[in-house]
């Protein structure tokens, strides 16, 4: 499919309406989490099990979007972008038409389907319209990423509010179908590769290792680290490594191909990408502890559930208001030095957090520069991708760029569940004491600094990889 470069109307359409779904998708992390007291209640079951809500929904994220992403690239881009809004219709049709956790489950494992929307979106972007708004658009729909997030922990308060739980379901089912529409009506289809059987056993091996990590990080301080489960699940997932990893270099046609994803520019591009994702994710953990952290206890300022997530809206604004700026950055300076920028100014961020805090204008101020580095860096890391990867690999390359990232996510709650449990304010308490928002601020700090060391070391302007250049 040729590019529509020249019909400008056309272009700024196409970039809405994806980013607009790229917001959509990411909506689905965030809307349930302020909602999730209200589970145990209304369901008859545990708080661990009502985790369980969002555990699942990380787990089809992270397994689905290379896969979806690699079969974008073979069966048709806009194919498997409607396929994934698709699963989140249905998923969100399903949630709320029974009253037992297994079906809600199934429901909210469908919803993280959703999240391959943004790597197939930006792939397409980088056929279907010109060069120079291809870098915007992509800025834009890398900020809704956090953008989504963020608008998703007030939007489940005022959904929640009006029609209780379910709401929050219809809602996305509603807007999934607009999209689906929309998407059907407005965005031609993309070029594919075509012709290759789909890698079954690759798919099966890497679903194994993925879920069995992310089980053992999600749940492993909550099952016991030394528990029996836990190193079953510890171990299944590095024996399903070994057997994939050389499995998947001798597949003609691999569902992750590894001598792509391992050879430079791309690899240091993940690299980069795992480190500095880690600013997002404990940017949003961090702020929320500071607004709802009691006073008492010294770091706190005891804001009410209901309107904490307004905290982040300085976040949520930097990143969508500085899209343009990061997609002109690109346009004039490159992916390198926009991702060297957005990471230094995250480092500093959390560098200052980290020596002022505990009132609201610092926790503001805070947020806000940590979401305007936020907005650079995002934006760079998947112009980086596509100018490395082949251009019929480009949706399955952004794919795994994402799988970084959305790893990088987990073991961000990770290491935070751990700081909280070595340095509580109270002994088993919910929030962090000072002296750990001091240690898990600069720690934040010091992986974004690390992040831009790993993009200087990139070369300037990266050269695409030719198809078939591993073979």
């Amino acid at each position: 499919m040729p590019k529509t470069t020249g019909n400008v109307g056309r272009e700024r359409l196409i970039v809405a309406v994806l980013a607009a779904a790229g917001m959509l998708s990411s909506l689905q992390f965030t809307l349930m989490v302020p909602a999730l007291p209200e589970i145990p209640a209304m369901l008859h079951v545990s708080a661990a099990d009502a985790s369980w809500v969002i555990t699942i929904t990380l787990l089809t994220s992270t397994l689905g979007t290379p896969i979806i992403a690699r079969m974008a690239d073979m069966y048709g881009r806009r194919r498997m972008l409607l396929l994934s809004l698709a699963l989140l219709v249905v998923g969100s049709l399903i949630g709320p038409l029974g009253t037992t956790l297994p079906l809600m489950l199934v429901g909210r494992a469908l919803q993280g389907f959703a999240m391959a929307i943004l790597p197939i979106g930006i792939s397409l972007l980088s056929t279907l319209v010109s060069p120079a708004r291809a870098n915007m658009g992509i800025a834009l729909m890398s900020g809704t990423m956090g953008v989504g997030s963020t608008l998703g922990l007030g939007l489940s308060g005022v959904l929640t509010a009006w029609g209780g739980l379910y709401a929050v379901f219809w809602s996305s089912a509603v807007v999934g179908t607009v999209f689906l529409i929309l998407i059907r009506v407005i965005i031609p289809e993309g070029p594919t590769a075509g012709g290759r059987s789909f890698d079954v056993i690759g798919t099966l091996l890497l679903a194994v290792c993925l879920s069995s990590l992310l089980l053992v990080i999600s749940q492993g301080l909550q099952w016991g680290l030394t528990s029996p489960r836990v190193i079953t699940l510890g171990i299944t997932s590095a024996v399903s490594l070994a057997l994939w990893v050389p499995y998947e270099l001798r597949h003609p046609s691999p569902v992750v191909d590894l001598r792509l994803a391992l050879r430079n520019p791309i690899l240091q591009i993940n690299i980069a990408s795992f480190f500095g994702s880690v600013g997002m994710y404990s940017n949003y953990l961090l702020t929320m502890q500071e607004a709802r952290g009691p006073v008492a206890q010294g770091m706190g300022l005891g804001i009410p559930i209901a309107v904490a997530g307004l905290v982040l809206t300085p976040t949520a604004l930097a990143m969508i208001l500085l899209s343009p700026a990061a997609g002109r950055t690109l346009n004039r300076w490159g992916g390198r030095a926009t991702l060297v920028f957005g990471s230094a100014v995250m480092a500093c961020a959390f560098l200052l957090r980290s020596f002022v805090h505990g009132t609201l204008i610092a926790v503001l101020l805070g947020s806000l520069l940590v979401g305007a580095g936020v907005a650079f860096a995002f934006a760079a890391m998947p112009t980086l991708i596509i100018a490395a990867a082949p251009a019929a690999q480009a949706a399955a390359a952004t794919g795994v760029n994402s799988l970084s990232r959305a790893l990088s996510g987990a073991l961000t709650s990770a290491a935070f569940a751990l700081v909280l449990t070595a340095m509580p304010s109270t002994p088993g308490g919910d929030y962090l004491s000072d002296a750990g928002l001091t240690v898990a601020l600069l720690g934040s700090a010091a992986l974004a600094a690390l992040t831009a060391l790993v993009a200087l070391s990139l070369a300037r302007r990266p050269a695409q990889i030719p198809s078939g250049g591993f073979r």
